[in-house]
This record gives C-alpha cells, structure tokens and sequence, in this order.
C-alpha cells in the first residue's frame, strides 16, 4: 500500500521540523520506505508512503523546513486550515492519505495502528484520541471531553485523521468554505460514504496523538470559552465565521 502523509502548516518554523522528523522516523521503524529516501534497505519495503506540507501562505521559514525536512512542499493562498488540507491532498498519489497537525509528533504505534486499520479493509478511515505535550487542569478536563465524545460518536479530531483516498475524493474533501470543524464534516461524510459501501469509521485507542500544547499558554481560558460557546449555540453560523479560526492564523506562535 502506499500511503500519502500531509501536513497543513501556516508559521510553524518553530515546530514543523520536529513533526516532519517523526514521520521519518516511525515510517523506518515500522519498515517503510518515504518518498525521496535513497537510504539502504534489507528486501522489500512494507509499506511505501510520500510527506506532504501544503504550506498555507507563510511568512516565515516554513516551506525552506519542510523542503530541508524532506517533505515535497505545496502552496495554499487562502488562509483556511480546510483549504490547505485539500490542497495538499490533491498532490497526494497514495491510495490512503493521513493527515496531521504541523505542531504533533507521529509515532510509531499511531502510525502501526493507522496501517493496521487501513490493510484490514474493514474501514473507510477514522481518527484517534488526543494529548498534549503540556496543558492546564482545565485543558486537560477539555482533551479528555473532547476524546469521550469522538468514542461514543466517531469522530475525528483534526489533528490525526486518516482516510482511503477514493472516499476523500468522492465526498469532496474538506469543506472547503468553513473555518472550523472541518473535520467533523469530513468525518460524517465519510460514515456515510462507508455505510454505502459496508465499511466503517474508527477512532483508534491503543495510542494517543500528541500535539503541541502551545494554545494553553498562548490564549487565555476566556478565548478558549468563547470559540467553544459559538461552536456549542451557533455551528453552523460559527463555521463559516473567518474570526473563529483565530487560533490558526492571528499570528500567535
């Protein structure tokens, strides 16, 4: 199988190199062989896989990174999280895409668990549970809601998710018009797409994707509060709101 690794990234200088460095080293653990790597390898490779960063209008040194990071690097103009997803999707020649957050660190047993899930052929794609590096009490309290719901109703969250790419391609990608929650639409366009075909979603237990914690001391509790609370009564006007996504792109790093 080949698999296509992207990573949506806007200013992310500061952590792109660890994320891109992670990837590469839980593809060779686990046997693969990246895109690009020209290194020496007993027998045939278990898995092949290509990295991906749609670098999404940076000013800083996110692209020469990626580039030195070994990763083929594309462009994305509009700053949406969604849009930079799928434009970096549209470059991808896997059968099966992954997509992470530029300031997580992919491991090994994530990514076992993601290639176990995928060989199975039992699921159309899915997501795992979260952790930060470093959070608050009151950030922890939210990870831990956030992975309670994404059990009970599978649901992906942004930071890991992983799909066949002819049902990515099928359900039209990202939503691309939205400036938060597209991985919730993704993840109840694929459902449906995989109900129709007897395939099912999964979010993965066994490990946890790690991410940055950066936001917590970034943002105050009350930004937190006020993004959550026009999410939790006005979704669908919040979604489309460009302020919403300011956890993305007013510059904070």
């Amino acid at each position: 199988m080949r698999l296509s690794i992207i990573v949506p990234a806007y200013n992310e200088e500061k952590l792109l190199g660890a994320c891109l460095k992670s990837v590469r080293e839980a593809v060779a653990f686990l046997g693969g062989r990246l895109a690009g790597d020209a290194g020496p390898m007993r027998g045939r490779p278990s898995f092949e896989a290509e990295l991906i960063v749609c670098d999404n209008n940076s000013t800083d040194a996110t692209g020469r990174i990626a580039r030195e990071g070994g990763a083929a690097v594309v462009f994305e103009p509009v700053n949406l999280i969604s849009r930079s997803r799928d434009t970096g999707a549209g470059a991808a020649t896997g059968d099966w895409l992954l997509f992470i957050d530029a300031d997580s660190r992919l491991s090994a047993g994530t990514l076992a668990a993601v290639l176990e899930a995928a060989r199975k052929g039992k699921v159309v794609g899915g997501g795992c549970l979260i952790a930060f590096d470093r959070c608050p009490w009151w950030g922890e309290l939210l990870i831990e809601s956030w992975n309670a719901l994404s059990r009970a109703f599978d649901l992906a969250a942004g930071s890991l998710v992983f799909c066949r790419a002819d049902a990515f391609r099928a359900v039209g990608g990202f939503p691309a018009d939205i400036a938060a929650g597209e991985e919730l639409a993704l993840s109840r366009a694929l459902k449906a797409w995989g109900k129709a075909h007897a395939l099912g979603f999964t979010v993965l237990t066994g490990h946890r994707h790690v991410s940055s914690g950066r936001k917590f001391a970034l943002y105050s509790p009350r930004e937190f509060f006020q993004v959550g609370l026009a999410m939790s009564l006005h979704p669908r006007r919040a979604m489309h709101d460009p302020r919403i996504d300011r956890l993305h792109y007013d510059g904070r790093r």
